[in-house]
């Protein structure tokens, strides 16, 4: 019997998750497929609910479903509980589904890799108060960074965040508006600028004021279609440390990949696999 992995979504534009994850199950000498399903909402739920089936190693999930998912799984990891969203989810053999995470695993995994250090100990400025920013601020919080500072026009999403991570932050989480004076001073004491919004992809411009952070910081950009967005080629051309966010996108998609087959270190396959796909800028289809 092959298996199946379905990523649920819509709209579903892109083919990297695909590729990489059908790379490492034919590496692996896995009978499995990863496919994509683009539903409506009102079929979210008899998608989940397929997904009991023997047939199944468990779920992909993106926008808009991952806090829709986490409602209809049997069990929801603490580390997505706290997010507030659900990217995966794996069968258990019982048929049961556990929903996880691994949006913050990934990136901690790519920033750090990025910044060459730990994010212990660091100062952070994080663009943005969406769902992406909910991962970043939560895996930047529980590796023990020293400061972050959320930047965002809505200050009522930003002060969501800071109200949902108040137990972990323990003080070192701040909420400005991107016309604070205060900002300057943030990214100048900055080891790590974030941008989780999407700006540079969907949105023309740039997040951040890369001319006010120190020297020694790092850039980096969830966005990775395009490769290069105005953020990072500003970084880039100051000298500094920038990546986009492929890193994470393979990091938690082996994360996921080890979660639903108990095999790890796909990342070698998936970064080679997926690589022509993150060199096209129009790949998209």
């Amino acid at each position: 019997m092959t298996r199946r992995v379905a990523l649920l979504g819509r709209p579903l534009k892109r083919r990297h998750s695909v590729v990489m994850h059908n790379a490492a199950f034919e590496v692996a000498g896995i009978d499995a497929r990863y496919e994509l399903l683009e539903i409506e909402p009102d079929a979210v739920a008899g998608a989940v609910a397929e997904a009991r089936g023997s047939d199944f190693l468990g779920l992909g999930v993106t926008a808009p479903y991952k806090r829709v998912v986490a409602d209809l799984v049997d069990e929801v990891e603490p580390d997505a509980a706290a997010i507030g969203a659900v990217n995966n989810v794996v069968r258990a053999s019982d048929g049961r589904l556990v929903g996880f995470n691994s949006d913050g695993p990934g990136f901690r995994v790519g920033v750090e890799r990025a910044m060459g250090r730990s994010l212990d100990g660091a100062a952070v400025v994080v663009a943005g108060a969406g769902g992406a920013a909910h991962a970043v601020v939560h895996a930047c919080l529980t590796a023990g960074a020293g400061r972050v500072v959320i930047v965002n026009r809505t200050l009522s999403s930003a002060h969501a965040i800071a109200d949902r991570f108040a137990g972990i932050a323990r003080g070192r989480l701040e909420v400005m508006a991107p016309d604070s004076s205060r900002v300057v001073a943030a990214l100048a004491d900055a080891d790590l600028a974030v941008n989780a919004t999407t700006v540079g992809m969907i949105d023309p411009g740039s997040t951040l004021d890369v001319a006010a952070l120190s020297p020694s910081a790092t850039v980096f950009d969830l966005v990775y279609v395009p490769a290069e967005t105005p953020l990072l080629r500003a970084a880039r051309v100051r000298g500094l440390r920038a990546a986009n966010g492929s890193e994470m996108l393979i990091a938690q998609a082996a994360i996921a990949f080890e979660r639903w087959t108990g095999v790890g270190g796909m990342d070698g396959v998936m970064r080679a696999a997926v690589a022509p796909l993150l060199a096209d800028p129009h790949a998209s289809a």
